[in-house]
């Protein structure tokens, strides 16, 4: 597997497990993440690829195209775009600096001299050149270790911007499921208060013809006014709802996106693929592998720093009255100048720069490890709880049923005097909690749906999963 050669690649350049560092230090054993099962444990999903298109199955354009105009405005994902054009310019910079480094200077001027016997001056044009060149030959593979760090280091931020489109189109997903949550909560709350209302006009007509006393009517209206609070905060949680939204759109959060108030109905999650798979789909593991890989390479560069380096250097210096002397290769080439230096005492620096590369090594490797347990169960989380949701869906819609029924049989025989109104507003409350309790397990079984979707690494709609290209620019 690709994070298992990262691994392995890093231990290897680092000196660990059973090997040691520069001048015989012990180093400390890498922990590694523990063997990936064949199938999830979660049961009732198989091992096929997860749908790249996780979107389509909630059959509701608006959300898709929410989630297209956040990836093209969000300021988050520009900010990350930029970090990958800084990462391949630092890239291109340390690929430059391995190569021969020459500075030039030229300049022209007039040297005038006099003659006596010809009683006259003469004057000559003068030329000035100065030449300095530099290169160190890559006699161990540092400057490669250095080159191929910074590409490992391009990687990462390539993945994290991956990352984050996806998680943002998660974030997107969600949030427009919870504004139709606000929605219909807010739908739920207008119908209690409407319910009550005629409860306190039948209450009324009964007070008007002695069939029930004040205490009746007072209760009556309280309930409607608690109704009427009810109200007001739901269309405050809408308006919050609605301002989350915008501000991912990129948006003046102007409370200005209205929604139905409708939440898709799911059919159970079939494919998951494997724990084994995930590895390769999720772009923040990808991200932290790249990191293994480049912090691995630091530690093998910081290793060879103690090692003699061969530099070659020429330097020309000269004035001259015919041009093509300043270019004469033998003049050059004379100047030249091989040296071959290895450090001997420096204050333990290098030393220190080797501890400190490993110490970092071992440290995003222990990333890598925490990153990969995470995302395992973060879909071992997802699968379980849709199983679990759906379970609460199926019984919260028999609980309404039955509220609905009992609301409406409470209603007449509180019209035909047979209860008294604490039994109607009881099962009015009841039928209230009913239906927004299952509301809320809808959209959560909603939300779950899409971040397991997250949780998998599926697919941005139109791209291949984990792809990141330049055209990713907002």
């Amino acid at each position: 597997m690709k994070q298992t050669r990262a691994i392995l690649g890093a231990l290897a350049l680092t000196g660990c497990g059973s090997l040691s560092g520069v001048a015989g230090d012990p180093v400390a054993v890498f922990p590694v993440a523990p063997n990936a099962p064949e199938t999830w444990a979660a049961a009732g999903v198989t091992g096929e690829t997860p749908r790249a298109d996780w979107l389509a199955q909630f059959n509701d354009p608006v959300m898709e195209s929410l989630v297209a105009e956040t990836l093209a405005a969000n300021p988050n994902i520009r900010s990350q775009y930029y970090a990958v054009q800084a990462a391949r310019a630092q890239a291109r910079g340390v690929y430059g600096r391995s190569l021969p480094n020459v500075g030039a200077g030229v300049s022209a001027g007039v040297n005038s001299t006099y003659s006596e016997v010809a009683d006259d001056r003469f004057t000559d044009p003068t030329y000035s050149l100065g030449v300095d060149a530099s290169w160190t030959a890559d006699l161990w593979g540092r400057l490669k270790a250095s080159i191929e760090a910074s590409q490992a280091d391009v990687v990462a931020t390539e993945a994290d911007l991956a990352s984050a489109r996806l998680s943002l189109a998660a974030q997107t997903a969600i949030a427009w499921t919870d504004l139709n949550e606000a929605v219909a909560q807010e739908e739920v709350a207008v119908r209690t208060y409407e319910a009550r209302e005629r409860v306190l006009s039948l209450t009324e007509r009964r007070f008007a013809r002695g069939l029930v006393d004040s205490l009746d009517v007072r209760l009556a209206r309280s309930a409607l006014a608690s109704a009427e609070a009810a109200i007001s905060q739901r269309k405050q949680a809408s308006g919050n709802a609605v301002r989350r939204l915008e501000i991912l759109l990129g948006r003046y959060p102007g409370n200005a996106i209205e929604a139905p108030g409708v939440l898709p109905a799911l059919s159970p999650i079939q494919a998951a693929g494997t724990p084994v798979m995930l590895l390769s789909r999720r772009p923040d593991v990808a991200a932290s592998e790249a990191r293994v890989v480049a912090a691995g390479l630091r530690a093998e560069q910081a290793r060879l720093a103690v090692l003699p380096t061969l530099s070659l250097t020429a330097s020309v210096g000269t004035n001259e009255t015919d041009l093509s002397d300043l270019f004469d290769p033998t003049r050059i080439a004379a100047n030249a100048i091989a040296s071959l230096a290895q450090p001997v005492f420096n204050g333990g620096a290098l030393k220190a720069d080797k501890q400190a590369a490993l110490a970092n090594a071992e440290a995003v490797l222990s990333t890598y490890v925490a990153n990969v347990l995470l995302a395992w169960r973060e879909v071992e989380d997802a699968i379980a709880a849709d199983r679990y949701l759906a379970e609460q869906v199926d019984a919260q819609q028999r609980a309404l049923d039955e509220a609905i029924k009992a609301e409406e049989l409470a209603t007449r025989q509180y019209s035909n005097g047979l209860i008294a109104i604490f039994n109607l507003i009881d099962a009015q409350t009841r039928r209230l909690n009913a239906e927004s309790t299952l509301i809320a397990a809808r959209s959560a079984r909603v939300s779950n749906r899409i971040a397991f979707h997250l949780a998998v690494g599926g697919g941005i709609p139109g791209e291949p999963v984990s792809e990141t290209q330049d055209n990713l620019a907002p």
